[in-house]
């Protein structure tokens, strides 16, 4: 059993780590913020990127979607615009700002939308055909965040998840390096009198990413398949260098199918993306031993 006071000093980081994700997108300038970034600024290609992944994984498939961590809603306005009618639309994030963004960017019934954090959410077991969480179970308590896509996804139905890379080039020398460079340089500065504005700053972020493996192996023990594995967002160049190198190499947003590698180059992917079939009375029987045929496609 662990000692008193590591327990007391894990459940305190845990939510100080909540704390900061839950900070991320409370403001709605933020907000804001983050879907100008879809069309323009220095994470433009990695959510463009992403987009693409998504739609890809998503082209077989039609019927109740639940959108977890659904931000803005960029994703959902996509999919109004794009595949009308293919699916009945439910939206949940746990920041009412979020929120009120989505219902600002669609139009009233076209979507249900719900204040709800991942680990815990307010809808019926096995009530969707498709669930996406894109972007959500790096802020989330991730083993938590993934049985609760189980229990509302049914039997057969699909996962879209995906999860920031942590050992690709760009996130280690974004994580371990550049964001700390910033942090001290802000020190620095407030040393030296520079104005709070004009100061470097990192937000802290909350983020605990996961290999791919370690995802992987979390979604089969909540009884997934995993059926797909493909990263997005390949790129060579690390921060600073990124910033100013996609100022001038714009080429890649007619050509989005190149930032993304199931191949030797998937390693610097900066993000990654998991499709998985839910298992159910299938998998329990072939648990015990017996022969089954394989679940039913959505």
């Amino acid at each position: 059993m662990a000692p008193l006071g590591l327990k007391q000093a894990v459940r305190r980081s845990l939510r100080n780590r909540d704390d900061h994700a839950a900070a991320q997108y409370a403001d709605p300038d933020l907000v804001r913020g983050y879907a100008a970034a879809y069309e323009s600024g220095r994470s433009t290609r990695y959510f463009q990127s992403r987009l693409h992944v998504v739609d890809a994984a998503l082209r077989p498939v039609s019927g109740a979607l639940l959108d977890v961590g659904c931000g803005p809603g960029m994703l959902v306005r996509h999919l109004l615009d794009t595949r009308p009618g293919d699916f009945r639309i439910t939206a949940c994030d746990r920041s009412a700002a979020m929120i009120d963004a989505v219902t600002d960017r669609v139009e009233p019934g076209d979507v249900t939308v719900s204040v709800a954090r991942i680990e815990d959410m307010p809808f019926p077991d096995a009530g969707f055909d498709v669930v996406v969480a894109m972007g959500v179970l790096e802020y989330a308590r991730a083993r938590e965040g993934v049985r609760e896509l189980a229990r509302v996804l049914r039997p057969g139905g699909l996962a879209v998840v995906s999860m920031l890379n942590p050992l690709s080039p760009y996130r280690l020398v974004e994580w371990c390096l550049y964001w700390p460079f910033l942090r001290l340089l802000a020190q620095a500065e407030r040393l030296a009198g520079v104005p709070p504005g004009k100061r470097h700053t990192v937000p802290r972020s909350g983020i605990r990413a996961l290999p791919a493996p370690w995802l992987r192996r979390m979604l089969r023990d909540a009884g997934f398949e995993p059926v797909d594995l493909v990263y997005y967002d390949v790129t060579p160049f690390v921060p600073p260098l990124d910033k100013a190198v996609r100022r001038w190499r714009q080429g890649w947003r007619d050509h989005l199918d190149k930032t993304v590698s199931r191949g030797p180059g998937r390693w610097l992917g900066t993000g990654y993306l998991i499709t998985a079939r839910r298992a159910g009375r299938v998998l329990a029987v072939a648990a015990s031993g017996a022969s089954s045929p394989a679940a039913p496609p959505a």
